[in-house]
């Protein structure tokens, strides 16, 4: 595979495309699988953007739809153990319309707003999270939420809750 130099790559095969925030995987024949299951007119030579636009349409068939319903289901039982340790830890959460992570409001910890409180989960609990105020347009509309995500091991996030019930590590 070509090297890529200065954001310029060598070799048409080697190029990656995102959209969404999602790398795709180019194949030789210019098409491409996403973790969406798209497949995309990505490095095909010829095509104007509107092919390769439209292409991005196509439902991939690259993959068995089983795969996607096991991401799925891994995903939701990662969301349903990120919830549920957060509400054990007194945090209030609702689930995710679609996200891998969860916005919950920090008004049980004994902090003045959300990077405070980001920092202190961080530096003495052993948690990352992120201030929700970075979310926002308007900061303050946010700064009573954190972001916790979850595309994690469960092990990890239970012994994030862990930390999160005890307050420290």
């Amino acid at each position: 595979m070509a090297r890529r130099r200065r954001g310029r790559f060598t070799d048409e095969r080697e190029r990656r495309e995102s959209a969404d925030g999602i790398t795709r995987r180019d194949f030789l024949d210019g098409t491409a699988v996403t973790a969406a299951g798209l497949a995309v007119a990505a490095a095909a030579p010829g095509l104007t953007g509107a092919e390769a636009m439209a292409a991005a349409q196509i439902p991939s068939t690259a993959l068995p739809a089983s795969y996607y319903e096991q991401m799925r289901a891994e995903y939701q039982e990662r969301r349903d153990v990120m919830l549920r340790v957060l509400r054990e830890a007194g945090f209030t959460a609702d689930p995710p319309q679609g996200a891998y992570y969860v916005m919950a409001d920090l008004s049980s910890l004994d902090q003045p707003n959300d990077v405070a409180a980001a920092r202190w989960l961080v530096e003495e609990v052993g948690v990352a999270a992120v201030p929700g105020s970075s979310f926002f347009s308007r900061p303050e509309l946010g700064s009573h939420l954190l972001r916790f995500a979850f595309p994690k091991k469960i092990d990890t996030l239970e012994e994030a809750g862990r930390r999160l019930r005890g307050r420290g590590r």
